[in-house]
């Protein structure tokens, strides 16, 4: 599903970044931005418009206001005339440069705000793009509880009461962090990295059932939360079944996707004296170890096949009398 954002609310998001001035005064803040992308009109300026991506905050710099410069009063007017006659949501005016007329009038005329920054064209890029990016990435709200356990993001999920806010709780206690409880709003960068935060209305409270809601900076100081954090590996927390299904080796791994991404999966099964706090560092360590390259359960795999067949090839060889004294020469018993 396509998104839009409105003038209005990138202008605020960057306004003190770009240092923005808004140029005839503020209007065409509802305006719609449907595209990530920024851009500079380019050959729309020149008249030809079959490739002029719209849709686009369009950004001008020293060399497109040059170029108007050059043009003939009659030709600049039909030109920006033409471009302007496209759904432009925005113009951000670069190097503080001053405006060739009628650019403001017919930029007026038709509802288009021009913004202008002091700023070189080139860092109104670096610092715009991130901030659309961002504004449009795909989101989805989650229930779960988001922590930084020795700096691997792990989402807890799981049914209601389950016990997701208490295994946190325990975890904030051992000096890992808290990034989000119940709520978790959750924002893909990129092809595979995705990125969970609370809601901004939340500021790291909790609920614990039975004691109500808490203040976790409060109590355990602000190096016990962060804003956001990357999501990396998604515990799910199930009661115990004797008909439940338990991955034994860690071979047959599961994942889990979430906007796109595959993320590693592993189902916890809660029985009574089970330290679900211990296992969760476990599955944080275990993480951090398989980035290095090694992989416990496949290793001890492959040890194990290997044992075997060197014990198979070894029954298949007859016993012969150097074999005999070897063993009652190396028997210590």
């Amino acid at each position: 599903m396509s998104r839009t954002i409105t003038v209005g609310l990138l202008f605020e998001r960057v306004r003190d970044a770009l240092q923005l001035e808004q140029l005839g005064g503020a209007y065409g803040h509802e305006r719609l931005i449907a595209n990530s992308d920024v851009s500079s009109p380019g050959l729309a300026l020149a008249g030809y418009v079959g490739r002029f991506m719209a849709q686009r905050v369009q950004v001008i710099g020293e060399t497109e206001m040059s170029y108007l410069g050059t043009l003939t009063e009659e030709q600049r007017t039909q030109q920006l005339e033409q471009c302007f006659s496209f759904p432009i949501p925005c113009m951000v005016i670069t190097k503080g440069l001053n405006l060739v007329e009628p650019l403001l009038a017919i930029a007026t005329r038709q509802g288009v705000p021009l913004f202008r920054s002091p700023l070189k064209t080139a860092e109104v890029y670096r610092r715009i793009k991130p901030v659309v990016e961002e504004m449009f990435a795909p989101t989805e709200t989650l229930h779960g509880s988001l922590a930084d356990v020795f700096g691997v993001g792990v989402l807890f999920t799981g049914g209601s009461g389950i016990g997701k806010s208490e295994c946190v709780l325990d975890l904030v206690e051992r000096g890992h962090r808290l990034v989000a409880d119940d709520l978790v709003i959750c924002t893909r960068r990129g092809a595979d990295v995705l990125i969970g935060r609370g809601h901004e209305h939340q500021h790291h409270h909790m609920e614990i059932r039975g004691v109500g809601v808490i203040d976790v900076p409060a109590i355990f100081g602000i190096r016990a939360v962060r804003q956001q954090k990357r999501i990396e590996v998604v515990v799910q927390l199930e009661e115990w079944r004797e008909d439940s299904i338990v991955e034994r080796t860690g071979l047959d791994s599961t994942t889990k996707n979430i906007l796109g991404v595959d993320l590693p999966l592993i189902t916890i099964l809660l029985n009574p004296g089970k330290n679900i706090t211990v296992i969760a560092e476990v599955i944080a360590m275990n993480h951090l170890l398989r980035y290095t390259g090694a992989n416990p359960a496949e290793t001890f795999n492959e040890r194990l096949i290997a044992r075997m067949r060197a014990a198979g090839e070894a029954r298949q060889k007859p016993t012969g009398v150097g074999d005999v004294k070897r063993y009652l020469v190396e028997d210590d018993e």
